[in-house]
């Protein structure tokens, strides 16, 4: 990996040992979205510190405003951590999830329930669990 990117997430509170820095790589290149397991909280801290300058939004699925916070987000490119998930995941969160990003009128858009909210590309999720052992229905 890149060392200087690498060096980025060290000082972002990622732990220096191979695995951690291994799944940041696979975190920063993989295609869907991450849900990283983290009975200790470094994960969480890691990504609330890599993302702060970013207007990180911090929410857990059992806010009542969870859905506004996460559809402001897409519309305006900003990342969002939902922390402390349990092992069901709202049935609402799918499209997202599976980034059921199509074209409407020649802009990206994304159905969540409802609503068709513009997709920014900058747009980014994370997803934290502190189970130690989760296990999650396909």
């Amino acid at each position: 990996g890149d060392p200087v990117k690498i060096r980025q997430w060290t000082i972002a509170g990622l732990p220096t040992d191979t695995h951690s820095t291994e799944n940041a790589m696979i975190i920063q290149h993989s295609r869907r979205w991450p849900l990283m397991i983290d009975p200790q909280g470094q994960a969480n801290k890691w990504v609330k510190k890599m993302e702060a300058d970013n207007g990180l939004d911090i929410i857990k699925l059992s806010n009542p405003g969870f859905l506004r916070t996460l559809e402001n987000a897409i519309r305006f490119g900003k990342p969002v951590l939902i922390e402390n998930v349990g092992e069901e995941l709202e049935p609402i969160l799918e499209p997202i999830l599976l980034k059921q990003v199509f074209k409407q009128s020649g802009n990206n858009v994304i159905k969540i329930g409802d609503s068709v909210v513009p997709y920014h590309d900058n747009f980014r999720l994370y997803i934290t669990t502190k189970l130690p052992n989760p296990n999650y229905k396909p």
